[in-house]
């Protein structure tokens, strides 16, 4: 038996009823990787404008951050030394840092529960009143939401105002209700949460949206089914809903700490002036993103400033490796 070979473009015999395999052109190959290239060319040409800026403003302050924070630096000095870990060492011993890292911790272990409780509650609210009655749904989201889009410098001075010891709605509530009238911003232990009230009314609707997106993916056909079931109205949450608004709810968790670790506005705009300085009365308010602003800008020590900015990214960092860890056994993806 012999074989003869006839010509290299022969047509490959069918496998499994399959049609033959054309002969690759290798001459079409070439424009189709020219476009393939230009494509992509233009993608990146696109892209470099946003990404320059993110650069220049992010990514090239935060490696400067790091850079100084290993040296004696200053804005108007020339002479910059290398200390090492000196910086970090000094913060370390420092009692109003620590006590500007608990301030930060209790800041953020009210306000996550708070924060979390609050939008759902609302959030739940609004989703009931839309399925009921679908007219005004879009009018009630947008007041819920309109307290985070106003300017947070304004909206703090009016806050200023009603939290006033001596005229002040709150005390005026409080009075009518026979409560005793409260010092707020010029008490040591109550500024603290009158900054939390006004965080709280400010950034809710926010986090109130988000649970609405949320909630809005959650199948009509497990509610009914449950409610066929016969379940009631905490169970069908708790068994139903609970568990598949999980991933939102840790969207929430996670942004509402890393929001609460770096809470500057807020405290900075009604603590300072006649309350005794931001972060006042008597440091009560000081948090870890105000000490910083302080130290850098008021003193002048930028390299105690970056490393106190730098242990504030490991912190936000930890928290937030932590709570990915915890998601991924208590979260459910469908």
């Amino acid at each position: 038996m012999t074989l003869t070979a006839t010509s290299t473009t022969a047509e490959v015999p069918s496998i499994s009823g399959h049609p033959p395999y054309a002969p690759v052109n290798r001459r079409r190959l070439v424009p189709q990787r020219f476009h393939y290239i230009q494509s992509r060319l233009v993608a990146y040409g696109l892209m470099f404008p946003s990404m320059a800026v993110f650069v220049m403003f992010f990514y090239v302050p935060a490696a400067y951050l790091l850079y100084i924070s290993f040296f004696h630096w200053g804005v108007l000095s020339s002479a910059t030394k290398f200390v090492g870990l000196a910086n970090f060492r000094i913060l370390i011993h420092q009692p109003l840092f620590l006590h500007s890292l608990l301030t930060s911790a209790y800041y953020t272990v009210v306000m996550i529960p708070a924060t979390v409780l609050l939008a759902l509650g609302v959030a739940l609210l609004l989703k009931e009143a839309v399925t009921r009655r679908k007219r005004g749904a879009g009018v009630w989201r947008g007041a819920v939401f309109l307290p985070h889009v106003t300017p947070v410098v304004a909206t703090s001075i009016i806050w200023v105002w009603i939290f006033n010891p001596h005229f002040g709605l709150a005390n005026l509530v409080l009075t009518h209700l026979g409560f005793p009238a409260l010092g707020w911003l010029e008490s040591v232990h109550w500024a603290l949460p009158a900054v939390m009230i006004d965080t709280l009314w400010h950034s809710l609707g926010l986090y109130v949206i988000i649970f609405l997106a949320g909630l809005s993916m959650v199948p009509r056909e497990l509610l009914e089914v449950a409610r066929l079931d016969g379940a009631r109205r905490y169970q069908i949450f708790r068994r139903v809903i609970w568990p598949l608004i999980s991933p939102t709810t840790f969207f929430v968790v996670l942004l509402s700490t890393i929001n609460s670790w770096q809470a500057f506005s807020q405290i900075f705009a009604m603590t300072g002036g006649p309350h005794g300085g931001a972060g006042g009365p008597a440091f009560a308010t000081t948090t870890d993103a105000v000490l910083v602003y302080q130290t850098a800008f008021i003193y002048e020590h930028f390299s105690l400033a970056a490393a106190m900015s730098l242990i504030l990214f490991g912190i936000i960092m930890t928290f937030t490796l932590i709570q990915k860890w915890i998601s991924d056994r208590v979260v459910f993806y469908r």
